[in-house]
């Protein structure tokens, strides 16, 4: 049996919802909850522990480690730790995401890390004039990120695209017009995630998490030519008004504007600091944090992404 476990968002993100539909026009972005100053250097703490309990020995395919591009960022490194000790095998997968594999043995296991990063401070960038490259201009290495996928079926969702997006300026502007429209079409519920749920289901239903709305709009951008890939992370509080709920990986996804990918945030609608990178690819089958290969429960599950003072 195969079992994929992902988990997306927290209960925070209703209150931040609230906040940004009431204080801004729709179709704009909004950088009034970002309160930290563009030059300030902030320090992150992130780290997780995942605690399962397993009936036999079971193998597991793990997408925990900080990707290669904050490298120059990491303060402590992210080593994986596993109680009790196990092998760990590294390797790096198609889309070139940092990986481990391990065979957790019968009973119980943790999994945690602990690191810190370094961020800039400053909100992530806004390219209102970034254009739409035509597809024969597309760099090779993003072609697939047009095609649909397991979570991403543009065959049933190509028509309304067209019907919906088609008056909407080429490139920043139709990408953005695609966030909003999803921002507004889905709420947000953390107790209705599912894994099974696809940007179909999603779009149908009204309702999800993080991942939901990441793959609608990505579904949407490669009905319309732009290539968009999924991608899993830490995402704190940093510049945000509280209160302030219980920390979880986020979903979000890039999309390919005016020769580089940019960060978009259809959960959440506005430039946030402070985002740090796990992995990317096709859609959550690709990123899932935690691939296993028996029966297991996950006991325990916890996220951390706290800002914190300068290291010694």
């Amino acid at each position: 049996m195969s079992v994929i476990i992902v988990r997306w968002g927290s209960g925070k993100f209703c209150y931040r919802e609230k906040l940004h539909r009431g204080s801004t026009a729709e179709g704009r972005l909004s950088r009034v909850s970002i309160s930290v100053k563009a030059s300030d250097t902030i320090y992150i703490k992130v780290g997780y522990e995942l605690i399962y309990d397993c009936p036999q020995p079971t193998p597991m395919l793990l997408m925990l480690n900080i990707h290669y591009s904050h490298a120059y960022e990491i303060v402590k490194p992210d080593h994986l730790v596993t109680s009790p000790p196990v092998m760990i095998t590294p390797y790096r997968d198609g889309f070139g995401n940092w990986c481990s594999r391990i065979e957790a043995p019968a009973g119980r296991t943790r999994i945690s890390t602990s690191a810190v990063i370094r961020s800039t401070g400053i909100a992530e960038p806004v390219a209102l004039t970034a254009r739409q490259h035509p597809v024969w201009e597309l760099p090779e290495d993003t072609l697939i990120y047009l095609l649909g996928s397991r979570y991403c079926e543009t065959d049933l969702l190509s028509d309304f695209a067209w019907k919906q997006f088609s008056n909407t300026p080429l490139g920043w502007p139709r990408v953005q017009a695609i966030c909003d429209f999803v921002h507004h079409h889905i709420k947000f519920d953390y107790t209705q995630a599912r894994p099974t749920r696809t940007a179909v289901g999603a779009f149908n239903e009204r309702i999800g998490v993080c991942r939901d709305y990441a793959h609608l709009a990505i579904a949407f951008c490669r009905c319309l030519n732009i290539p968009a890939r999924y991608c899993t992370g830490y995402l704190g509080d940093v510049g945000m008004p509280p209160p302030y709920g219980l920390m979880d990986f986020a979903g979000w996804f890039e999309a390919f504007l005016g020769g580089q990918w940019y960060v978009f945030d259809p959960r959440n609608n506005t430039s946030r600091i402070g985002r740090v990178l796990i992995a990317r690819g096709r859609d959550a089958v690709d990123v899932a944090i935690s691939t296993t290969f028996g029966p297991n429960t996950l006991a325990s599950f916890n996220v951390i992404c706290d800002e914190v003072p300068q290291p010694n």
